[in-house]
């Protein structure tokens, strides 16, 4: 009998807690594919996570690494003054819609501006998932949402934002790039990004950002397969995938 060949174990860099996010849910990927770089790239003893204010807000329970929280919408203060105390530690933004294109709008620009050297993640699921599904800045055009019962609409709601398209005038920022985790193919490529965020890092090219679009079936009214199906033929659209800037 032929011996059996592990292909798969479990990132050092996630505990044994469980996930508690809801099913379907996009953050549990992103989660497991930021722990396998952080082993990948032997980082773990070295990096600083910063958590948001949402549902991402008890991160520090799932990833086995220093970890801090912020209050809401500013985490890229929070981590930039870590990394200016700590220049020798690797530091990233955790944050969703809501906490960053709402109330952290001026901190995220501000922090790209200057061209911080952090690596910024953003889960981009267009509703507030923590406190039940409200409109939030991404929402899409016509999102029905607890507070858009009748879809979202310019004259009342304006449009939604694009930040990865918003971040790219500043000239501090290195590196933009939007992806998905609705199938295999896609968290791959989505790892990669990822990757590459942190390792601009480490090598000093500057601020990076990685906008991930993320289902939120329990908001959304939707089970899993449908929520990826909707991501693929609709959010997507309007939030296009791939390299948005990338300064060598």
């Amino acid at each position: 009998m032929a011996s059996e060949k592990t292909v798969y174990k479990k990132p050092k860099s996630l505990t044994d807690v469980n996930f508690t996010y809801c099913w379907g849910c996009g953050h549990s990927t992103v989660h497991k594919l930021i722990a396998e770089i952080v082993d990948e790239l032997n980082i773990r003893e070295t990096l600083i996570g910063v958590a948001p204010v949402g549902c991402a807000v008890f991160a520090y329970d799932f990833w086995n690494f220093d970890v801090t929280e912020a209050a809401h919408g500013r985490a890229p203060v929070v981590a930039t003054a870590i990394k200016r105390v700590h220049p020798d530690k690797t530091v990233f933004c955790y944050q969703g819609d809501g906490d960053m294109v709402s109330i952290g709008l001026a901190e995220i620009m501000h922090t790209a501006n200057r061209g911080e050297n952090l690596t910024v993640i953003f889960i981009n699921n267009t509703n507030y998932g923590m406190t039940g599904g409200q409109l939030a800045p991404t929402s899409l055009m016509g999102q029905v949402t607890t507070t858009s019962p009748r879809g979202r609409e310019a004259a009342l709601h304006g449009y939604p934002i694009k930040m990865a398209e918003l971040l790219t005038q500043f000239e501090g920022v290195k590196y933009i790039e939007r992806v998905k985790v609705t199938d295999a193919a896609s968290v791959i490529k989505t790892k990669k990004a990822l990757k590459k965020a942190f390792l601009n890092q480490i090598n000093g090219v500057g601020f990076s950002f990685v906008e991930v679009l993320s289902s939120c079936p329990a908001n959304w009214r939707m089970d899993p397969v449908t929520a990826n199906a909707h991501i693929d033929k609709n959010i997507a659209a309007y939030y296009p995938l791939g390299l948005i800037k990338d300064v060598k």
